[in-house]
């Protein structure tokens, strides 16, 4: 029978099974440009039989002719479409044979699915065999960008792709930068992994590199094997490569294992173990080199180890714990580690759990710092116990507040004190918020009773100390604008005054030792608080009010354009009638006692534009005429791959050194696949760099190269010596990394935050700019 028209033909034929390769999603927290993502687009094709639905288990055959034999054997020309409830197939001339359960096609052969695109130059497929061949065949995974081409590609009962005389890359330009060349390539059915034999790595097809048996992943889907190495070079470590080893242990569970090898210090292994059990999720980190070939004076191993949890047991409890030890101070001076920036001075080591009810929570917390170098040491709270309340009142929107909590604090130091603290502090608040003014009013009472022991002979410390101190404290700001016209634009002008009095009657504290408390900031929102000082070993007397002013300009999108703030703390006596610390030798810093002084604080944010914005604060000591802190920010940012950051910062009083500093950073795209990242930062005090870095990338679809060289400033943490054998007063070095992208399915930009990050200060974008 023959026929000149389309013909649809139907059938309870299953035809075959295709391996599910599965598409990758875009990773949104990659850095990309625009530029890139441009450059780089994904094959589409056409849908095969648009319009063609079917969803049981029939067959739906279309063509210009048709010729049916006995109802056995059918042959379409011309035009064939063949659509199942999977798949779709399209050829020149498809034969269909009832008998054998098979279909064979020739002719400018199209296979598709939703995972992946075929072509060849004839098709035969089997479903007593459940098997299907292919051959001078091209395939295109869909939503990934590898592809590849095959003499002979077969697909068995299991699903495998098998691809004979094979070719796999990621490159989408005619003659691909890189690709794999073997002899067989077998994709999995699942599409998360590969697996070549007799494979060759070509570059601009050149073989570079012979290798029996490779196997690498295609999707974002976790898999066991190796990662990208890394190599480098650094005055401290020499010459630095490592290779990490991801293993995949459940879906719940996996570790990455990391050789890293230093030419000077020997072989360091880095391991990391995740794991998820319901609401429990944690990470535990070890870093370890058994002998540092570089330290002469002594054998010990080297080592950090941390381990991080958060875990919620129901709506109401919660659980936290963060500690980490390590070998010896100046281990991430020498070594470095990514747990830690390398110039941090002391870690954490927290447990905690909370409970969160309506109108009641509580803590247990233990907490201490492992303290680097010679810095004073800090007291281990074991254990510090709160529990805070708050019931509603039936007027002016009041509410009573109780707070408390139980402190032990202790130290490893012989000749330091050592205490237990019972705190409370209770009292009502009234809180009024309306759109144009607030007043905040509040009244408590606070007491403090301390045991304190080990106080050595000629201390002021006394045994027991019971301290009880009234607080009163009324705050509030009214909220004026208007709309105004300026530069050619509408605004909206805001005028936001504020008043706050403060009143904490004096009380001699000199008894009482300091084992949590340290000189708070005063910018302009810090002179609005009700304390100076963390903790509650002391609670500055005040007898004072704060008046600060703030005016913004808001553009027609509601978007803050300017914003200006400026405020003072006004003393109401001297100022040393304000500061129970006047007499105390406790609070010192580098034997200068420290007193509340008049401060300005004023606080400047400019967004110039779209890519320009300038923001900066200070602290001004009015009484002797000198600033206290200061910083300034100017930020450029075109694109993601286009920014400069300028800072200037200053502050008096560091551990009774002054420091003024001032750093550069660039990072900017030189074209489409080249970038470069720099910073520079200066010790304007002493007139030497602290840090220099400059870094070239190149990035294409399907790889990207990096190398930057960085020179920083040493430190020495160690008092005992250990790591300081020959140190030079520098490090410098070079980092290398090379990335083929697209074996997890991902073609997204590598970007160059990681260049950015890589830095003692780091890199904070700034918020408002390409938002």
């Amino acid at each position: 029978m023959l026929f000149s028209r389309k013909l649809y033909f139907s059938c309870s034929l299953l035809l075959f099974c295709l391996p599910q390769i599965v598409q990758a999603e875009n990773d949104s927290n990659n850095q990309s440009t625009e530029t890139l993502s441009a450059q780089c687009p994904l094959p589409i094709f056409s849908d095969i039989g648009q319009g063609i639905s079917v969803t049981d288990s029939s067959i739906r055959i279309s063509s210009l002719e048709a010729n049916i034999e006995k109802d056995q054997r059918a042959l379409f020309n011309g035009s064939v479409i063949l659509v199942d409830k999977t798949q779709k197939i399209m050829a020149d001339q498809l034969a269909f044979n009832r008998l054998k359960m098979q279909i064979d096609a020739v002719g400018n052969i199209q296979y598709q699915s939703k995972d992946i695109n075929i072509f060849a130059d004839s098709l035969s497929a089997s479903k007593t065999e459940r098997s299907t061949t292919m051959t001078a065949a091209a395939y295109q995974l869909d939503g990934n960008p590898g592809h590849g081409k095959a003499q002979v590609l077969s697909i068995n009962n299991e699903g495998l792709l098998n691809l004979s005389d094979s070719t796999f890359t990621t490159c989408l330009q005619e003659v691909p930068d890189w690709q794999i060349k073997a002899s067989e390539i077998n994709l999995s059915a699942t599409g998360d992994f590969g697996e070549a034999y007799g494979a060759q790595f070509r570059v601009l097809d050149v073989p570079v590199l012979y290798v029996p048996y490779f196997y690498f992943p295609i999707s974002k889907n976790r898999l066991s094997g190796f990662l990208y190495p890394e190599a480098g070079n650094s005055t401290n470590s020499g010459v630095e490569f490592s290779a990490p080893f991801y293993w995949n242990i459940a879906e719940n569970y996996d570790a990455t294992i990391t050789p890293h090898y230093m030419s000077k210090r020997g072989l360091q292994i880095i391991t990391e173990f995740r794991y998820m059990h319901d609401m429990q999720a944690g990470q535990i980190d070890l870093e370890y080199l058994n002998n540092d070939r570089e330290i002469t004076s002594n054998d010990d191993a080297r080592y950090l180890a941390r381990i991080q949890h958060v875990g919620t047991f129901s709506e109401d409890f919660r659980a936290y714990l963060d500690f980490t030890t390590i070998s010896d101070d100046n281990y991430l001076v020498d070594i470095g580690s990514k747990q830690y920036n390398y110039n941090d001075t002391y870690l954490y080591q927290t447990g905690e759990l909370a409970y969160f009810g309506e109108q009641w929570q509580s803590t247990i917390k233990l907490q201490d710092f492992e303290v680097l170098g010679d810095h004073q040491p800090s007291y281990k709270t074991l254990p510090h116990i709160d529990l805070s309340a708050q019931q509603p009142l039936n007027f002016l929107n009041g509410q009573f507040e109780v707070y408390s909590e139980i402190t032990n604090f202790q130290t490893a130091e012989q000749d330091e004190a050592e205490a237990n603290r019972y705190h409370v502090e209770a009292g009502v608040t009234f809180p009024i918020a309306r759109p144009a003014w607030f007043l905040n009013s509040e009244v408590k009472l606070l007491h403090t009773y301390y045991q304190q022991d080990n106080i050595q002979q000629g201390s002021p410390l006394e045994s027991t100390v019971s301290r009880t101190i009234p607080k009163v404290r009324l705050h509030g700001g009214i909220n004026f604008d208007r709309d105004i016209f300026a530069f050619g634009q509408s605004y909206r002008q805001t005028l936001e005054p504020q008043l706050q009095y403060l009143y904490v009657p004096e009380k001699d504290q000199s008894m009482i030792g300091l084992y949590d408390t340290t000189d708070l900031q005063e910018d302009y929102h810090g002179i609005f608080r009700d304390i100076s000082y963390s903790g509650l070993d002391r609670i500055a007397a005040a007898n004072q009010y704060t008046w600060g002013i703030t005016s913004r300009l808001l553009n027609e999108e509601n978007l803050e354009v300017l914003r200006v703030s400026v405020g003072r703390i006004q003393y109401l006596g001297s100022s040393s009638d304000n500061s129970n610390l006047a007499n105390d030798v406790l609070l010192t810093n580098n034997g200068q006692v420290n007193e509340v002084q008049p401060a300005l604080a004023a606080d400047l944010f400019y967004r110039i534009n779209h890519q320009w914005q300038i923001s900066g604060d200070i602290q001004y000591n009015t009484l002797d005429d000198y600033t206290n802190k200061g910083q300034i920010n100017i930020d450029y940012q075109m694109t993601k791959y286009t920014l400069l950051q300028l800072n200037h910062r200053y502050t008096r009083n560091v551990s009774g050194e002054s420091i003024e500093q001032a750093s550069a950073l660039t990072s900017f795209a030189i074209n489409q696949n080249w970038a470069f990242v720099g910073r520079l930062t200066q010790d304007l005090k002493q007139d030497r760099s602290l840090e220099s870095y400059a870094g070239l990338q190149y990035e294409s679809c399907c790889w990207a190269v990096r190398i930057a060289y960085y020179r920083h400033i040493n430190s020495n943490l160690d008092t005992d010596g250990i790591g300081t054998d020959g140190r030079e007063p520098f490090d410098s070095g070079i980092d290398f990394k090379l990335v083929i992208k697209g074996f997890d399915g991902n073609q997204s930009a590598i970007g160059t935050q990681e260049m950015l990050d890589k830095s003692i200060f780091g890199y904070k974008r700034p918020y408002y700019l390409q938002n």
